[in-house]
């Protein structure tokens, strides 16, 4: 009766195929490898597949478990199939006890070559290489871990000194019974690598001292995969490229090599013998030249300067130097402003001289400021640092006092430290600036002035889901008439990026009715961010801060709220329901990216 009735169910199944179900009873890990890779899974719900041809892959289920399980280490398991027909869908079931894992019993490696060629040269440390092996006597032999561990191997040994080395032998062993997986790897580095000359290609427009003033790599240095990576990154934000490669040029010395096997030159690598000393790697640099004219346009809108439509024109090449130029006008304040660049310098130094024109209408104070500066800024994202002489002629104007004109020729000196999880996203680090400077002769200056500005932003992880932001400042001028000091060199708090709850440069010294700039300031923030959804969160924070002419004036105002967060791919968008305890009012914040 059981043969008649698989018969009939089976005829009445082989039109459209057959629907089955698949238990795997197997430890969490291996369970999903089985579910991903087995036979009995992957053709479940294929129409052509009938009640003998479901047998069938039962029937093979547990020899393919056992090839699967050992890419796990698990080279004894024990493993039963069985199909299960007697319910309206039949039940195909895998068991599976994958015993214990086979650990690795030694780690024979092999090291051929790495030898100094020159007098005096550091040998290659073998012992710390073997130390970073990553797949360790005692560990789970997995078959992923054993290719990461070998191709780990060739790139920490390729990076430096030896990039074409090679594997020329491995082998796993393993003893079931016992257990064990005896590992053998031989490794043989080539020849020891040297770079030599600098070749650019594709360069057409700008000139070569914009890539060699940055190669800081000299003929006879080891050969380092970082030099020629960090070397493309320079080249990568000058601007002038829209794609940079560089690379060591290998098929130099492969056609060199080449060239002495067809000439039998039997002091080379014709002969069978080693080099006498290390080979010359020409550095080659592809380029893809930006356009050299560029034209931007955009509209915005910050709740601290209200609307905002933006012109910017950049030249690349104006006399070998590269020119930016931007228009802004914004309802609370327009600039305008034209910038020349240097090549950067040979030793990282990047010069610039400016000009520009800047309204500012905030708060009844309005100023209007003419800069001609020189900049020379040096470094790189992790530490800046830069030095800025300026020439300033500022007029001033606060109702109904009339108009005073003010002049300045300041030099600052700036630095700004990060290290940071991320430039863009950051969640774990710090950023800390710091500007000092000021007026101090009595050239082209109204009032001797010295100016001292702090800064500094953390951020740190707590949990999984949160992220704590701290955030403080501090600024102060020293002067005997406030007056004669530019308004931009003084301070005032409160907006996006200062004291949340009120308004843009609202906290500050009073003048016939308006909020204008003092001679100190000092701010704190706490932000505590939960992503419950990544990249959205929420955030609930509480700042505090003052401005004044006084020490004893920094009557601390502080505000609160909650506020939504998005990690967007051009950095984080806020936007913040701040109340500010002073006013009593609440305010709406919105903000793109951290301001450093």
């Amino acid at each position: 009766m059981l043969g008649i009735g698989a018969l009939l169910f089976a005829s009445a199944v082989f039109a459209q195929g057959i629907d089955y179900t698949v238990r795997i009873d197997a430890p969490g890990q291996l369970e999903e490898l089985l579910e991903d890779n087995l036979d009995l899974v992957r053709w479940r719900g294929n129409s052509r597949v009938d009640l003998e041809q479901l047998q069938r892959l039962v029937k093979e289920a547990p020899e393919q478990v056992k090839t699967l399980v050992a890419t796990e280490g698990y080279y004894s398991p024990r493993v039963s199939a069985g199909l299960d027909t007697s319910g309206p869908r039949p039940v195909a079931r895998v068991i599976v006890d994958p015993g214990p894992p086979v650990l690795v019993g030694e780690v024979d490696l092999v090291l051929r070559g790495f030898a100094p060629f020159d007098k005096g040269a550091a040998p290659f440390d073998a012992n710390a290489l073997r130390q970073r092996w990553s797949l360790p006597v005692g560990a789970r032999f997995r078959q992923a871990d054993w290719e990461a561990a070998k191709r780990g191997l060739l790139r920490e040994v390729s990076q430096t000194r030896f990039p074409r080395a090679q594997l020329v032998e491995t082998s796993a062993t393993v003893d079931p019974d016992e257990r064990r997986a005896l590992l053998h790897v031989v490794i043989d580095s080539g020849p020891e690598m040297r770079f030599g000359e600098l070749r650019i290609r594709g360069l057409k427009r700008y000139p070569r001292q914009v890539i060699t003033n940055l190669n800081t790599i000299k003929p006879g240095d080891q050969y380092s995969e970082a030099s020629l990576q960090a070397l493309q990154s320079r080249l990568q934000d000058t601007g002038y490229f829209s794609s940079v490669e560089v690379s060591a040029d290998l098929r130099a010395v492969l056609n060199a090599e080449l060239e002495d096997l067809k000439d039998g030159d039997e002091d080379g690598a014709s002969s069978g013998r080693a080099p006498v000393g290390p080979t010359v790697l020409p550095v080659l640099v592809r380029v893809s030249e930006n356009k050299r004219k560029f034209v931007e346009a955009g509209v915005g809108f910050s709740t601290d300067t209200g609307g905002r439509a933006q012109l910017s024109y950049d030249d690349l090449n104006v006399l070998g130097k590269r020119m930016k130029s931007d228009l802004l006008y914004e309802q609370k304040r327009q600039t305008a402003r034209v910038d020349f660049f240097w090549p950067t310098k040979p030793k990282g130094y990047n010069d610039s001289v400016g000009a520009g024109v800047e309204r500012n209408d905030v708060r009844g104070e309005i100023t209007t400021t003419a800069t001609v500066s020189a900049r020379r800024a040096w470094g790189s994202p992790e530490l800046e640092r830069s030095l800025t002489l300026e020439l300033l002629a500022e007029q001033r104007e606060v109702a109904p006092n009339p108009k005073t004109t003010t002049r300045s020729l300041p030099l600052t000196y700036s630095i700004t430290r990060r290290k940071l999880d991320s430039l863009i996203q950051p969640t774990n680090g710090y950023v800390l600036s710091g500007q000092l400077g000021g007026a101090l002769l009595p050239i082209l200056t109204d009032e001797k002035f010295l100016r001292l500005y702090l800064r500094g932003q953390a951020f740190k992880p707590l949990g999984e889901s949160g992220t704590l932001v701290l955030r403080g400042e501090f600024g102060a001028v020293a002067a005997k008439e406030k007056l004669g000091v530019p308004s931009i060199f003084l301070f005032r708090a409160g907006g996006d990026q200062s004291v949340r709850g009120y308004g843009y440069r609202e906290l500050g010294v009073r003048e016939n009715g308006a909020i204008v700039g003092g001679k100190y300031m000092a701010t704190a923030s706490a932000e505590y961010q939960y992503w419950f959804r990544p990249p959205w969160g929420v955030a609930v924070f509480y700042d505090v801060g003052n401005a004044g002419d006084k020490v004893g004036d920094l009557n601390p105002k502080s505000g609160y709220g909650v506020g939504a967060r998005w990690r967007s791919p051009v950095g984080p968008i806020n936007v913040d329901l701040a109340y500010g305890h002073a006013v009593r009012k609440a305010r709406l914040h919105f903000s793109l990216g951290f301001t450093f």
